[in-house]
């Protein structure tokens, strides 16, 4: 009779243990769940991470390219800048847009006036980069979207 009465005590405590177990496992899983679908590591990555470097990266491009320029070639610049703001702030050079009665500035006419008189903004020479680029790998046979 006594070694039933053990027989069944050691299958209890191996019951509690077992269930012990599963429920800090349990508990593990669901942790891992909730954090998983709280914040997700691939759309933080893809989302917030990779916009915030790519900005970063652009502006420092951009500070590159408009900080590698001569002085005198700034001091051109500011003056085109101002004459080129000018022109395509005319109210004949306008474009119009709903929501703004006096139209918006010609923002193409201010790259191009910028482009002619010998100072290109960093977009239209980076625009000017990918052609080159592009121009390459045709010469080279790859196919270039």
């Amino acid at each position: 009779m006594k070694s039933m009465a053990d027989v069944i005590l050691n299958l209890k405590e191996r019951n509690i243990m077992q269930i012990r177990t599963a429920k800090i496992r349990l508990l593990i899983l669901t942790g891992i769940g909730i954090f998983l679908t709280g914040c997700s590591i691939s759309d933080w990555y893809n989302g917030y991470y990779v916009e915030r470097s790519a900005i970063k990266e652009g502006q420092k491009s951009r500070e590159n390219y408009y900080n590698s320029e001569s002085p005198q070639m700034q001091e051109l610049r500011k003056q085109n800048r101002i004459y080129c703001t000018d022109l395509a702030s005319k109210p004949e050079n306008r474009v119009a847009r709903a929501g703004y009665p006096n139209g918006v500035i010609n923002s193409g006419m201010y790259t191009n006036c910028m482009y002619d008189r010998g100072t290109p903004t960093y977009e239209t020479w980076a625009g000017m980069q990918q052609k080159k680029h592009n121009d390459e790998l045709r010469a080279k046979g790859k196919r270039v979207m």
